[in-house]
C-alpha cells in the first residue's frame, strides 16, 4: 500500500512524517516570484529546483491561470498557453539542479497586468509490489506575473479602518493599482496614525517594505485591481480615526 501526501505552500515545504518512510526527498525552489514583460528580452526567465536529497526527483510543470479580486489572486480557468514552461517534465538527479524556463508568447501589448501559479510539482514513485510506504509529494507554487514593458503601477489607499486580525484590533485597508502593471506594497512604506477624539496622536508606526514582506508578505496589486488587506499591527483602541498614508523610500 502507498499513501501519497501532496504539501502545497506559496514558496515552501511543510514536512511532516510519523511513519516508516520510503527514502524522503528534499527540494528547493527559487524564486518564488518571478516578474515578466509581455515584450523584449524581460519576456523569460528561470525557476531552478535543487534536489538534495538522495534519490532521483520527478517533476512536472503545470500553469494555472489566476484572477484579482479583492481578497488577492485567486485561480480561474485552464491554461491559457500564453505562459510557455519547458521542460513540462523532468527527472532531477540526486544533488542536482534542474533549470525550467518560463516564457511569455502570448500578446505583446497587454493592457492590464496577468498573474499565473507555476506549480512545480513531485510526481509519485512506483514502489515494489508489496511495498508499505508513505511517500512526502512537494507541490510548489511560483507566483509568475507578467507587465507590458514600460508600464508601471500606480497605488493609492482608497480607505483606512480600524478592523480585526486574528482577534486583535488592527488597521485594514483598501487598495487600489490604476496603472497597466503589478505594483507591491512591500515596495513602499505605509505610515499608520491613530487619534483619539479630541485628534490627538495615540499610536504612529511606519511600517518599512521589508517589515512588511515579513509581516504581510508581498502586497501584490494587481493593475485594476481593488484589494483589502488587514494589516497585523496591533491597534489601541477601536474608537480613534485611523490614516494610513502609502510614502516612497525618500519620504518620512
Amino acid at each position: 500500500m502507498t499513501i501519497c501526501t501532496s504539501i502545497k505552500r506559496f514558496g515552501a515545504i511543510l514536512l511532516l512524517a510519523t511513519a516508516p518512510l520510503a527514502p524522503v526527498q528534499a527540494t528547493t525552489v527559487t524564486p518564488v516570484v518571478v516578474d515578466l514583460q509581455s515584450g523584449g528580452r524581460g519576456v523569460v526567465s528561470n525557476i531552478s529546483v535543487n534536489n538534495t536529497g538522495a534519490s532521483d526527483l520527478p517533476m512536472e510543470v503545470t500553469v494555472q491561470p489566476l484572477e484579482a479580486q479583492e481578497t488577492g489572486l485567486v485561480p480561474k480557468g485552464s491554461d491559457t498557453g500564453d505562459l510557455l514552461v519547458v521542460p513540462p517534465t523532468a527527472i532531477i538527479p540526486a544533488g542536482q539542479t534542474q533549470t525550467f524556463r518560463v516564457q511569455w508568447v502570448g500578446d505583446p501589448d497587454l493592457a492590464a497586468s496577468k498573474h499565473f501559479f507555476v506549480n512545480v510539482a513531485q510526481l509519485p514513485v512506483k514502489l515494489p509490489e508489496g511495498q508499505s510506504a508513505v511517500q512526502i509529494v512537494y507541490n510548489f507554487q511560483v507566483l509568475v506575473n507578467v507587465a507590458a514593458p514600460g508600464q508601471k503601477a500606480d497605488l493609492a489607499i482608497q480607505s483606512a479602518a480600524i478592523g480585526d486580525h486574528e482577534g486583535k484590533l488592527a488597521p485594514v485597508i483598501t487598495v487600489s493599482n490604476s496603472g497597466r502593471a503589478h505594483g507591491y506594497l512591500s515596495q513602499h512604506r505605509l505610515k499608520i496614525v491613530e487619534r483619539d477624539a479630541g485628534g490627538a496622536e495615540v499610536f504612529s508606526k511606519t511600517l518599512g517594505g521589508s517589515e512588511f514582506q515579513q509581516v504581510v508578505g508581498y502586497g501584490l496589486i494587481a493593475s485594476g485591481q481593488t484589494r483589502k488587506l488587514a494589516l497585523p499591527i496591533d491597534l489601541p483602541s477601536r474608537t480613534g480615526q485611523l490614516s494610513v498614508t502609502l510614502l516612497d523610500e525618500q519620504q518620512q
